[in-house]
């Protein structure tokens, strides 16, 4: 069975782009070898994501992210079985949100992940895919 979820978290420390680059290093190699897709978007201090693949790697995946002590407040927005993935060509997308493009700016408060639903929030990650420089990797 395939599942997606979307987790928000927030930064512990400063988000450099050599702990992006280890973070998506792992989560490319990772996600390809248990068939996960998905995006991940970072910045001001959040980190926005949404994995899909089977409901066992996906759990497992999740489990491993709560764990890392990179970040903190990591909370579940949205579980649901899929018959398709959304995210399907990357094995890990990778959305910068700036706080200076107006296209990738998550303006607080009038966007809260941790005060909407989980859809309004998969929502706003594609609209960051459509309108943000995607750093990719094929997926597998």
């Amino acid at each position: 069975m395939l599942i997606r979820i979307i987790y928000v978290s927030e930064a512990v420390g400063p988000q450099t782009s050599t702990m992006t680059q280890s973070i998506l290093e792992k989560a490319q190699a990772w996600n390809k070898a248990h068939d996960i897709t998905g995006v991940l978007c970072q910045g001001q201090g959040v980190f926005l994501q949404a994995l899909e693949g089977e409901r066992r790697a996906v759990t497992d995946l999740y489990s491993r992210i709560h764990a890392d002590q990179r970040h903190t407040n990591v909370e579940i927005l949205h579980c649901e079985s899929i018959i398709q993935r959304r995210y399907k060509n990357w094995s890990m997308a990778h959305v910068s949100l700036s706080d200076i493009d107006p296209e990738t700016r998550i303006d607080w408060p009038e966007f809260d992940p941790y005060g909407i639903t989980g859809l309004l929030v998969m929502a706003r990650i594609d609209d960051l895919l459509a309108a943000g420089t995607v750093i990719q990797s094929p997926a597998a």
